[in-house]
């Protein structure tokens, strides 16, 4: 369906169009502004930040042409003649810019020879020469680099302006997305504007290559929603979410169980599961205590969710739903990445919330 991949197509080409990340956008941009520009930047962030895109936005902010711009992949050009042959180059003048810019992908992933040669560089950089590294594993990088560096921290990618751009590139697609997929694909997305575009791209050519879903129209351009995303992302479907929820507020310990028993069974995501679960047990806490924010959860939910949770709440007499019970969730969550048994630490918070200990 697409030529291009989306997160090529939708790339930020200006500071302006860069999001989530004004902090560093502002900074770049009065530098730019005064003409105080630095030799050398350390951009660190998750993966899909927008790390590389600022360090392209910015060389083009200061004047630099194609021909002066290198872009280095420090995973597949990490040894010492690498960096050799870096510097050579950087000591010749740029052809027709101010500035040479390299940037330097993965940086981290430069050996400890290379290191050393680079190091050398940017203590005493050409006047011409502008690097700007970028790395995802800030621990990885010497201080010595670090030190002769402006360090810019770039935020992961909030579920909210994450969701805000995907509904935004689907309807350029032409497409809409409902409020529950774009969420469930921002939740999918984990901090990255790459990935979240990444899983709407697979939705998209899914529905546009003729396997059209019911909510598909005549005109070629459909109604994108959670089911088609659980669906096509392989994501866990809402009923096991609304199940494991419902056993909660029902203190049935056996439902619950067997919430979790069919997720792994059915070889999904549990921490992404974990995750769908908790995002919804939110709602239903903000339905309970502040009933007057519903309009501005709705967007979030499907009619037949937003249904469910105020059923679920006007029926919990035992109080069950409550914030006691999130803050079990999110304690339990912390230690998924350490469980041998990935089902287990949701196993235990469940036994825990019900105090069936």
């Amino acid at each position: 369906m697409h030529d291009l991949a989306l997160y090529r197509k939708y790339r930020p080409k200006s500071f302006k169009e860069v999001l989530g990340q004004d902090h560093i956008v502002k900074v770049l941009e009065s530098s730019v502004e005064t003409n105080k520009v630095s030799h050398a930047y350390l951009f660190v962030g998750t993966r899909g930040t927008g790390k590389t895109s600022v360090a392209r936005i910015f060389a083009t902010s200061i004047g630099v042409s194609p021909n002066d711009l290198y872009e280095i992949d420090a995973a597949s050009n990490r040894g010492i003649e690498d960096i050799k042959l870096l510097r050579d180059g950087a000591r010749v003048l740029p052809f027709d810019s101010k500035y040479k810019v390299y940037i330097i992908d993965e940086v981290h992933m430069l050996s400890k020879d290379a290191w050393g040669a680079l190091l050398k560089t940017l203590e005493e950089p050409p006047k011409h020469v502008i690097f700007i590294l970028a790395t995802t594993e800030l621990h990885k990088v010497p201080e010595t680099i670090i030190s002769r560096c402006q360090v810019f921290t770039f935020k992961k990618a909030s579920d909210t302006a994450c969701k805000k751009m995907l509904i935004d590139v689907a309807k350029k697609e032409g497409f809409e997305l409902d409020g529950g997929s774009a969420e469930l694909l921002a939740i999918l997305a984990d901090g990255s504007f790459r990935d979240g575009l990444g899983e709407l791209q697979k939705v998209l050519n899914f529905i546009g290559n003729g396997k059209k879903t019911p909510h598909q129209s005549k005109l070629g351009t459909g109604q994108v929603s959670r089911e088609d995303v659980e669906k096509i992302t392989g994501a866990p479907k809402t009923t096991l979410v609304n199940d494991f929820i419902s056993a909660i507020a029902s203190n049935d310990i056996s439902k619950g169980i067997k919430a979790i028993q069919t997720a792994s069974e059915s070889n999904l995501d549990i921490k992404l599961y974990f995750k769908l679960i908790i995002q919804k047990f939110r709602m239903a806490i903000i339905l309970r205590y502040a009933p007057k924010l519903k309009e501005s959860v709705v967007g979030d939910l499907s009619e037949a969710d937003l249904e469910f949770l105020q059923e679920l709440v006007s029926k919990d007499k035992s109080g069950m739903i409550r914030s006691p019970a999130l803050a079990i969730l999110l304690e339990a969550y912390q230690n998924i990445d350490n469980a041998f048994i990935a089902e287990l630490p949701l196993e235990l918070a469940l036994v825990k919330i019900l105090n069936k200990e």
